[in-house]
Formats: C-alpha cells, sequence, structure tokens
C-alpha cells in the first residue's frame, strides 16, 4: 500500500494541506460570505467551511463551481508544485465591472493586483467599503479618484497612496478613460474588495 500521502516530508501532502487556506482567502478577496458562495456555487455552508478550516479536503466536483465562481483557473486554489520558474503567469479576471489581473501566486500575505478601473459612469453606483488590512496603490495610467472616509483624492500616473483600510474608501477612474493602478493589500490583505468604479 502507498503510504506517501501520510508522509510529512512529502510536498504532494504539503499541496493538498495548502488548498483550504487557499480556498479561504479567495473567498474573502471577493469579500464572500459562506452563505454567499453557498447561493453561486450551489454546495452547502457546511461543505464549503469544512475545506476552509481544514477538516475535508474538497473533490474536484466542489473545486470545480468554486473555481468559476472566484473566476480563477483549477490549479490557482491546488497550487501546483514549484517547478523552479519563479514567473507568474497572470491571468486577468473580470470582476463588478473591474479588470483585475492577480500578481502573486500564494495566498495570505501581502496580495498585489494591477486593477483596471473603467471610465467614470460606466458602472454601478459608488459605495464605500472598509475591511481589515492596509492598502497602498500607485497609479501606472489614467487618473484615479480615491475616496477616503470624507477627504476626496485625485491621483494621477506616477502618483501613489497608502491606507487603513477600515475607513471608509472607494477607488475609481476620475476621467473617462480607465485607470489603471497597482495594488498592495497588507497583512491581512486577502480579505481586501476591488469596488466598481463610480459615476
Amino acid at each position: 500500500m502507498d503510504n506517501r500521502m501520510d508522509d510529512p516530508d512529502n510536498p504532494a501532502e504539503d499541496v493538498l494541506a495548502g488548498v483550504g487556506p487557499r480556498l479561504r482567502a479567495l473567498r474573502r478577496a471577493r469579500s464572500a460570505t459562506p452563505a454567499g458562495l453557498a447561493n453561486e456555487t450551489g454546495l452547502t455552508a457546511s461543505t464549503l467551511s469544512r475545506p476552509e478550516n481544514g477538516k475535508l479536503r474538497p473533490t474536484l466536483e466542489q473545486l470545480l463551481p468554486l473555481d468559476r465562481a472566484h473566476g480563477v483557473p483549477l490549479d490557482d486554489p491546488v497550487a501546483a508544485l514549484p517547478t523552479g520558474d519563479p514567473r507568474i503567469h497572470p491571468r486577468p479576471v473580470r470582476r463588478s465591472g473591474l479588470m483585475m489581473v492577480p500578481l502573486t501566486r500564494r495566498a495570505g500575505g501581502i496580495q498585489a493586483y494591477k486593477v483596471i478601473y473603467p471610465p467614470a459612469g460606466r458602472s454601478p453606483t459608488m459605495e464605500l467599503r472598509t475591511h481589515e488590512g492596509y492598502e497602498w496603490f500607485y497609479v501606472l495610467d489614467g487618473h484615479a479618484r480615491f475616496v477616503l472616509g470624507e477627504r476626496e483624492f485625485r491621483l494621477g500616473a506616477g502618483e501613489a497612496a497608502e491606507f487603513d483600510t477600515r475607513i471608509p474608501h472607494w477607488i475609481g477612474s476620475a476621467g473617462s478613460r480607465p485607470a489603471e493602478v497597482l495594488s498592495l493589500f497588507g497583512a491581512q490583505g486577502e480579505r481586501a474588495h476591488l469596488a466598481p468604479a463610480g459615476h
């Protein structure tokens, strides 16, 4: 009988053990609740919570609807064994009117994204959000409208901002062109949202 999966030194075991935390990080990155994700996938909330808590390893039938809901390829939550290639191969994901390009592979810790906010007025109404963590962003192209609490800022290419995400905030394009932004989410950044652009 093959007992390799019971070997703590087996790299495959480490990969499988990391699926739960990666699924939790993907859900929190969308600010999705277990109940909301259950509605999206047709899976029960308890079926979703057991893999996230490491009590059960998800099956392929569970991973497929989860990947569709999160907008990621199948190998993202599985995090296939490293091949020695340090390069990131970004896969753009469209969510809530935004184009998001994940630039980090691991769950937890600092998360980096390139975010393309559509031109002002082409997305749902502006809604300020709060969550745990810290955020830093840098405008790559266009102009970004940044609302933090009761203050509002306009940032152009080459300008950056950092802030405590527990303060109500919103980021979007400030003009008729898309705004391209590089965003880094701090210690608990996996819980961060990416709000749709406003008017």
